[in-house]
């Protein structure tokens, strides 16, 4: 387990520079270059998923059970990780309407993920793993608004053409994480076998 909480504080730790410090962010940027300081970002960040990876795998063989998860809890889980894939797509497809409505679809989408896995799994490392991507996430939703609002950011209008390809690649790549690439993975599978 140590090794996951190290990851998690390494990872989302790069990842909240901007909700906490953002000040520094921009010192450290203009002193040493934007390229210096997305490399260093870049490789704590790598270290920080690597460790989380390791720690979880590690955790993942002892589990420490807190509660029975119900099955409902695995279909509610389906449904909002599909959210979550169609927020992500939106975040990369030009001129969604789902992008100019949120403004920040992949953290939303981050946060949908992370509350879908803490619905449908039960152990400790589970808890620690998405419940702090889940703050995370909150924190930075609500941090990246407020840049928004004071800098005065305004999102492209989107049409329906882009719309729905978003729709389409998010429902696209779910189905082929949730029916193929989560259990090679993960070795879960979940929608059974």
């Amino acid at each position: 387990m140590t090794y996951l909480i190290i990851g998690l504080v390494l990872f989302l730790g790069v990842h909240s520079v901007r909700i906490f410090a953002e000040p520094w962010r921009s010192a450290q940027i203009a002193q040493r270059g934007e390229r210096t300081w997305k490399g260093l970002y870049s490789l704590a960040s790598a270290v920080g998923l690597g460790l989380i990876i390791w720690g979880y795998g590690q955790a993942r063989q002892q589990p420490v059970v807190l509660w029975a998860s119900p099955t409902w809890a695995r279909h509610l889980a389906s449904l909002l990780v599909l959210i979550s894939f169609v927020l992500l797509a939106a975040a990369y497809v030009p001129k969604n309407g789902i992008r100019q409505r949120v403004h920040h679809p992949m953290v939303l989408g981050v946060k949908v993920w992370a509350l879908a896995h803490l619905l449908a799994n039960n152990t400790l490392a589970d808890v620690l793993l998405f419940g702090s991507f889940l703050v995370w996430a909150v924190l930075n939703f609500r941090a990246a608004r407020q840049r928004d609002r004071m800098d005065h950011v305004s999102y492209p209008v989107g049409t329906t053409g882009g719309t729905l390809k978003a729709v389409l690649a998010g429902v696209v790549a779910w189905a082929v994480f949730a029916f193929w690439l989560h259990g090679w993975l993960f070795g879960v599978r979940p929608f059974g076998a």
